[in-house]
């Protein structure tokens, strides 16, 4: 039977800026529920949670005080039980973020291990036996905390400084504190987060995706440990959960599915060139024609290589790490960037607000966000107080929304035939009816993307089409040795296939069934 993954279009919610029900300033999840029609209505059959559990946000939620408990401000587990139900309900599956790798400050398995006497907790983290000894200096450990508490040693943090790093142990053992991948620490430290993951799928959860997934074992060359501790992972949930979806903060697809997850990011940092498409100096789908995919290409097909031909690479519009796609891409070209993200393999994910074009705002730094906190503010909903966010003062909100004269909101967008919102719901109905643009379909790029077009074949059984994108203002054509037999879909004029040559006006983009 047909995974559910394979015609997923998923939508990433920030929690605390969707929608605030109970007038607070925050977003919360009763808000969420009263807004799945909306995200159903686009076409979004999945969603993305943000971290929503009990934490003092000094990194929006991504240092967790309390993994199985919601935090106050967004309601009660009984909340989140609710979400879940309401989602199946609408035929969509909902995935939670769990961070493996390291907790609060303010976590009580952190508090018993700071404790001099040993107790059950004194493994949990990564200690050094002496405060004068550091902990930094390995891979996958960012820095350390001396001198905090009554234990005689110093602690390894996975980023910011409240964020102790749990232990998975060290693939390679060069001093005596560090602990073996089989010590009975570490393997106390993956059981908990299979307990994690075991408390909310027995709720309803349909998976997790997880935060810098490569990162649990330290000094780990290859990543060899970490992908058989996420094999072991996965085989437990095949056992107990075969149902749970695991998708991976990794960055590096060949690791991530051998470690038995089922899909990954291309993330916005380390190989991928995803930024030379969107976000950078000259992006390829900007108008002005100056940009290049070649190296993207290069490493997608490279990756395709080493995963066995699985294209389970997901390419979000955004996320709450990166500047909104808003900032280096209007509305018209944001068409053709949903264009290419809507047709290509893996799940696609679509950041809140990208598919009105929010953009990207000016910020003082709210829980740990910095730059990212101008692509966490209010989603915008109507042009009532707020956007229709909340109906808390404007300066209880979270983070201040756009102020900005002709700031998009959901409602216009919804209302506009010519709007992206309207341009995105028809691509994923699109993808939805063939089989050869979802998720597991194959692909094959027809150019190197060093100039325009970029044409791709995407195929599913006998099923083939033919997707080809103009983001350039110029005309632009290439060699194609297709025949078209059915015009599926097209936006901003049509060019044309006919003699082994494809011809395309500037800024457009044709989806043709081939022979």
């Amino acid at each position: 039977m047909e995974h559910w993954l394979n015609k997923s279009v998923f939508y990433e919610i920030y929690p605390q800026s969707f929608f605030d029900s109970n007038g607070d300033g925050i977003g919360d999840l009763p808000g969420i529920i009263q807004k799945l029609d909306y995200i159903r209505a686009l076409g979004c059959n999945a969603l993305w949670l943000n971290p929503c559990f009990v934490s003092p946000f000094g990194d929006a939620g991504y240092d967790v005080a309390d993994y199985c408990r919601v935090a106050p401000r967004y309601g009660t587990n009984e909340d989140l039980e609710s979400l879940f139900a309401s989602a199946h309900k609408r035929g969509m599956h909902v995935l939670l973020d769990l961070v493996p790798g390291h907790t609060s400050v303010e976590h009580p398995w952190f508090k018993e291990s700071c404790s001099a006497r040993p107790n059950p907790y004194s493994g949990r983290y990564i200690w050094s036996s002496s405060v004068w000894e550091d902990v930094t200096g390995y891979p996958n450990i960012s820095g350390s905390l001396r001198g905090i508490s009554p234990r005689d040693g110093s602690v390894a943090v996975n980023f910011f400084s409240h964020q102790p790093a749990l232990n998975y142990g060290f693939a390679r053992r060069t001093a005596s504190w560090q602990s073996a991948v089989d010590s009975p620490e570490a393997l106390a430290t993956r059981r908990a987060m299979r307990d994690v993951m075991a408390f909310w799928l027995d709720k309803g959860c349909d998976g997790f995706r997880v935060d810098m997934a490569g990162s649990l074992v330290k000094d780990d060359e290859g990543s060899r440990e970490t992908i058989k501790l996420w094999q072991e992972m996965r085989r437990y949930l095949d056992e107990a959960y075969p149902d749970a979806v695991l998708l991976s903060e990794w960055g590096e697809p060949d690791k991530s599915l051998a470690g038995g997850f089922h899909m990954d990011f291309l993330l916005h940092f380390g190989t991928s060139h995803y930024m030379d498409l969107f976000r950078c100096e000259h992006p390829y789908f900007s108008r002005e024609g100056k940009g290049s995919a070649a190296a993207f290409i290069e490493t997608y097909r490279y990756n395709r290589q080493r995963t066995g031909g699985r294209g389970l690479m997901c390419i979000p519009s955004g996320n709450h790490d990166m500047e909104r796609l808003r900032k280096y891409l209007d509305e018209e070209e944001m068409k053709l960037a949903f264009a290419f993200l809507l047709s290509m393999p893996g799940a696609p994910f679509i950041y809140y607000g990208d598919e009105i074009a929010m953009r990207h705002l000016a910020r003082t730094s709210v829980e740990g966000g910095y730059f990212r906190t101008g692509a966490r503010s209010p989603m915008q909903w109507d042009d009532s107080a707020n956007y229709g966010f909340s109906a808390a003062p404007a300066d209880k909100l979270y983070i201040a929304p756009d102020e900005a004269a002709g700031a998009p909101t959901a409602a216009r967008a919804m209302a506009d035939v010519h709007s992206l919102w309207q341009e995105i719901r028809r691509l994923i109905a699109l993808r939805m009816e063939m089989p050869a643009l979802q998720a597991e379909g194959g692909v094959e790029f027809l150019c190197d993307g060093d100039t325009y077009p970029l044409v791709y074949l995407r195929t599913a059984g006998s099923q083939k089409v033919l997707v080809c994108l103009n983001p350039s203002a110029q005309p632009a054509s290439c060699v194609c040795p297709y025949a078209p037999a059915r015009l599926l879909y097209s936006l901003g004029g049509l060019g044309g296939l006919a003699g082994g040559k494809l011809t395309m006006p500037g800024q457009s983009a044709a989806f043709w069934a081939v022979e």
